[in-house]
């Protein structure tokens, strides 16, 4: 899962230098193959459930599951989530973040950081001996006390030979209750945050999850390891 993890981090990390305006999603996409493919990895989304593409990409008010598309170029002001799986030697590697392209409003910036900052509360939770409520608990206490909304739809999961396993993480809860953490479990921990209300809808292609108030929305995750000390992010360089 190490080296799983690895792609997905080096995949973030090229998508970093080259999203700017003017640039397709499919061109991002695109990209993200072809340095997955060079690492001997293999795309996990593509194909899963019949999902058409490599990754996920989401502008804006689109939160997960966005399609890449030669028609949507990124602007300046926009946020580009991006959410990415990879496949190596039977294991999974699951990440993902938002991007601020260009200048972007005050607001727009406060959610990304702020959404990034539960995705590291959540973490710091997630140690041998705890539940996996207390992780729920810090997510949703992190991101409500700077007054966003967390999503309630979509939820962290075990991850490993598949990309979805249990358990179910939600980013909403109370602490003290759930699975107890052991050594050895590995999760996607993924907090989803809105700038307005917490519901969402798909769009009609099936697949894209959007907020149903058209609020802006963000996105982190990292896959992770429970250890017998602290807890060991997978999917960073």
């Amino acid at each position: 899962m190490r080296q799983a993890g690895r792609i997905v981090a080096e995949v973030l990390a090229l998508m970093r230098e080259v999203a700017r305006p003017g640039v397709t999603t499919v061109e991002l996409d695109r990209a993200a193959a072809e340095l997955i493919q060079r690492r001997g990895g293999r795309p996990t989304f593509k194909g899963y459930h019949g999902y058409p593409a490599n990754i996920c990409t989401m502008i804006n008010h689109e939160l997960v599951h966005g399609i890449p598309s030669s028609q949507r170029r990124l602007k300046d002001g926009d946020i580009l989530s991006l959410d990415v799986g990879v496949t190596y030697k039977g294991y999974v590697g699951d990440a993902g973040s938002t991007l601020a392209i260009g200048e972007v409003s005050p607001r727009a910036r406060q959610l990304i950081e702020v959404t990034e900052g539960s995705l590291y509360a959540g973490i710091a939770q997630a140690r041998a001996g705890h539940r996996a409520g207390d992780i729920s608990a810090a997510v949703q206490q992190y991101v409500e006390s700077r007054g966003f909304s967390i999503i309630r739809e979509y939820t962290g999961h075990g991850v490993g030979r598949q990309m979805h396993e249990e358990p179910q993480v939600p980013n909403f809860g109370r602490a003290g209750r759930g699975l107890v953490l052991k050594p050895g479990l590995t999760l996607a921990l993924e907090p989803m945050v809105s700038a307005g209300d917490w519901r969402t809808r798909v769009l009609e292609d099936g697949w894209t999850v959007v907020t149903a108030d058209g609020s802006l929305s963000a996105y982190f995750e990292h896959s992770i390891a429970i250890t017998e000390s602290d807890p060991e992010i997978l999917t960073k360089l």
